[in-house]
């Protein structure tokens, strides 16, 4: 067998449990560095995360390979030269199963029908995939059917480490050029990749693969997916969510989309009708301020694109030099300072100098005091006049 496949994670996936001999036992960090003469601990590599479970009674925290050696790191010191029974967190090591052979699956079929490469994967709280093409949104949905299709054939995985001369003639995915022996994992059909993971004995075990989402990522793109039971949470998770909004909306959950986009379209109706009469009330508000210096005008509840929409209308209908236009409340005040016919800029820095605030810009100035009300009105009475000058 090749040196490669020796370990017992690669003669048996499937194993749960083995007893093993202990080769050494080293106190290293906070834990113990424990060689065996032969594991099920698959050790993180090639994208995959490490398994995780127990060794005669103490945890498994982590497993790497360090020089060719395989190093479990425990919460608990094992005497050398004991036999201890080893057991892997199942659940967890399926689980890395059905993902990595379902990104396989879809890397393959990207790799086949585009002629993208897999140039970065990773197993995390979702599968992530690079690749150094652009793919559309439908495209990955095609996949995704595509992979679902190869999976439900529930076909056989077949590996491999061919000798050198007929690996030689074998087409095979890597993002490496690769030297010594090669393992590769073949799912007929859909993929032939060399890996160093632990996979699905046939395809069927995947379950289903679901593309979570897609984006552009340095020239080519990005997926995130998720395969067997994760699938099944998630889509679970979903259902619920949309279950909830369909309540909410009183619409069959086939029907939320539709009531969203109409929610959607009525409130940016609404939100046209609201700013339009905002600009009313601010025309007619400019009649009731001072109509010249600094006039100054506290409003409730207005956002700083509010402000800023507000401070345009006064600008516009009003006389004064200039207009501060606020809205908060404690001593936490937005503000738009902004004048028609006076560069602003300057009292508005000496203003955020005096009220503790912050904020610019070109032709208003915009941003956040920290102080009361009547502190900010008796600020702007002492500094408008030596700011607003006429030339």
């Amino acid at each position: 067998m090749a040196e490669e496949m020796k370990e017992l994670f690669y003669r048996d996936p499937y194993c749960r449990a083995f007893e093993a001999r202990v080769v050494s036992c080293e106190a290293a960090g906070k834990g113990w560095a424990v060689v065996l003469d032969d594991t099920a601990f698959y050790p993180e590599g090639g994208g995959q995360p490490a398994d995780r479970g127990t060794l005669g009674g103490v945890r498994v925290l982590d497993v790497h390979r360090r020089g060719g050696v395989i190093v479990h790191e425990t919460d608990g010191p094992l005497a050398p030269g004991t036999a201890v029974r080893g057991e892997i967190d199942w659940e967890r090591r399926f689980d890395h199963m059905q993902q990595h052979s379902g990104e396989h699956i879809v890397s393959g079929l990207i790799h086949r029908d585009f002629g993208w490469d897999n140039v970065g994967f990773h197993l995390g709280d979702v599968v992530t995939v690079d690749f150094n093409g652009v793919l559309t949104w439908d495209d990955a949905l095609r996949v995704e059917r595509e992979a679902n299709e190869e999976i439900w054939a529930d076909r056989e995985t077949v590996i491999t480490c061919p000798p050198p001369e007929e690996l030689a003639r074998i087409l095979y995915r890597s993002k490496k050029a690769l030297a010594g022996t090669v393992r590769l994992v073949e799912f007929p059909g859909a993929d032939r990749c060399a890996c160093c993971g632990t996979h699905v004995a046939r395809t069927g075990e995947i379950g289903c693969v679901k593309i979570l989402s897609l984006m552009h990522h340095r020239g080519g793109v990005r997926l995130e997916l998720v395969c067997g039971r994760r699938a099944l949470v998630w889509m679970d998770r979903v259902a619920d969510s949309n279950a909830r909004a369909a309540r909410a909306l009183s619409v069959k959950p086939e029907e939320t989309g539709a009531a969203v986009e109409k929610l959607r379209r009525e409130e940016e109706a609404l939100r046209q009708r609201l700013a339009a009469a905002q600009q009313r009330y601010f025309r007619l508000r400019a009649e009731t301020l001072p109509s010249e210096g600094l006039a100054v005008d506290f409003e409730d509840g207005l956002s700083l694109w509010d402000l800023r929409k507000g401070a345009e209308a006064l600008a516009g209908a009003g006389r004064a030099a200039a207009y501060l236009l606020l809205s908060g409340e404690g001593e936490v005040y937005d503000y738009v300072l902004l004048s028609g016919t006076r560069d602003v800029r300057p009292l508005g820095k000496a203003l955020n100098e005096r009220l503790r605030g912050r904020g610019g810009g070109k032709d208003a100035v915009q941003g956040r005091f920290g102080v009361s009300a009547d502190e900010i009105r008796r600020a702007a009475e002492e500094l408008a006049p030596q700011y607003l000058r006429e030339d």
